[in-house]
């Protein structure tokens, strides 16, 4: 699950090398998490997204054409900048809490 591969970055303002030039620099993506297909990917990345980590959920492209959500081409995989990804594996570490109790009190005089 390390995988990385080289793509230009998401945001403008990632783009530039410092030194005052606007050309794009590579951004290194890794994988930090592997799912049963890519919609659990999609959710995955999307909870990373809404803690300030960008996030890209993919499939291999045979697994999406043909619809696998099996084996190695039906799995999903996370990817985040090599950057980030102490802190996504943190935040995948970490528990989540549910609040899952429905107030019956409203419905019911």
């Amino acid at each position: 699950m390390t995988a990385a591969t080289s793509s230009l970055p998401l945001d403008d303002d990632e783009t530039t090398t410092g030194t005052g030039s606007n050309r794009p620099r590579a951004v290194h993506w890794e994988v930090v998490a592997e799912a049963p297909g890519l919609l659990p990917a999609r959710i995955i990345a999307d909870r990373l997204q809404a803690e300030g980590i960008p996030a890209h959920a993919w499939q291999e492209s045979v697994g999406q054409a043909y619809g696998m959500i099996y084996g190695p081409l039906g799995a999903g995989f996370v990817s985040v900048p090599e950057e980030y990804v102490q802190a996504a594996q943190e935040i995948l570490a970490a528990p989540v809490e549910m609040d899952l109790d429905v107030d019956d009190d409203d419905d019911n005089p």
